[in-house]
């Protein structure tokens, strides 16, 4: 691996503030490999071996439920860790990870992972930041999906992708800078993809989203709002 390794890492929240020095030890731990489309990272309830640290590419973490149903559980992109549980408890991998794209990756032995955790405390502190987060996140789509209906779910989400990957465009649009079918949609909270589809076409109908011609959603955000509560 080139030193541009080190410039990669600090694009990582968690490893932003090491010194080079730093870097350098973490990189010589550090492992590259590529996935094609569709291959598994790893399965759910396999031994948590390794963290994953996404250099390109797209990572659908996902369970599947009692009836064979797939639900996203997330969706995550460059610059991003995962899993995000497990340490120090000799534990498994929580959900699948399956590659969206053409992926490369590097991992990191848990082993490893954690003795860096215990040696600098600023790294534990960065991951608990990161954890708060995603359990704060975890618990507001929970509350979704238990106080809103269908239509409000979905206006969530698209709030939610446009807050993650959204880049900014002319006439305050605000483009979704990743590809999801209505499908992925649909397993993001659980409703069928006849659901997403009539919702999206309604909010097409009402100018709160367009598809551009590169394929990509974009959405007014000030008009997901304003349509939230008003079915």
């Amino acid at each position: 691996m080139s030193d541009d390794v080190i410039h990669m890492l600090k694009l990582f929240p968690l490893f932003r503030d090491l010194s080079n020095e730093e870097l350098q030890l973490i990189k010589s731990l550090l492992r590259f490999k590529k996935y094609k489309k569709g291959t598994h990272i790893f399965m759910q309830e396999e031994p948590l071996s390794c963290i994953y640290f996404i250099k390109q590419g797209r990572v659908k973490i996902y369970k599947n439920d009692i009836n064979g149903r797939v639900q996203i559980v997330n969706i995550l992109t460059q610059g991003e860790m995962f899993p995000h549980q497990g340490f120090f408890r000799h534990s498994h991998y929580p959900a699948n990870a399956e590659a969206m794209d053409e992926l490369e990756l590097f991992s990191l032995p848990i082993t490893s992972f954690e003795s860096l955790l215990s040696e600098k405390p600023t790294l534990s502190v960065k991951l608990i930041y990161i954890l708060g987060n995603l359990i704060v996140d975890l618990q507001n789509r929970l509350e979704e999906q238990i106080l809103h209906n269908s239509f409000e779910q979905i206006v969530m989400l698209l709030l939610r992708l446009g807050e993650k990957h959204g880049i900014p465009s002319h006439d305050d649009w605000i483009i979704i800078n990743q590809p999801f079918s209505n499908q992925e949609l649909a397993n993001m909270i659980g409703s069928s993809r006849e659901t997403v589809s009539r919702t999206l076409s309604q909010l097409k109908k009402q100018q709160a989203i367009k598809k551009e011609e590169t394929g990509l959603l974009s959405i007014q955000s000030d008009k997901l709002d304003q349509l939230l509560f008003v079915e």
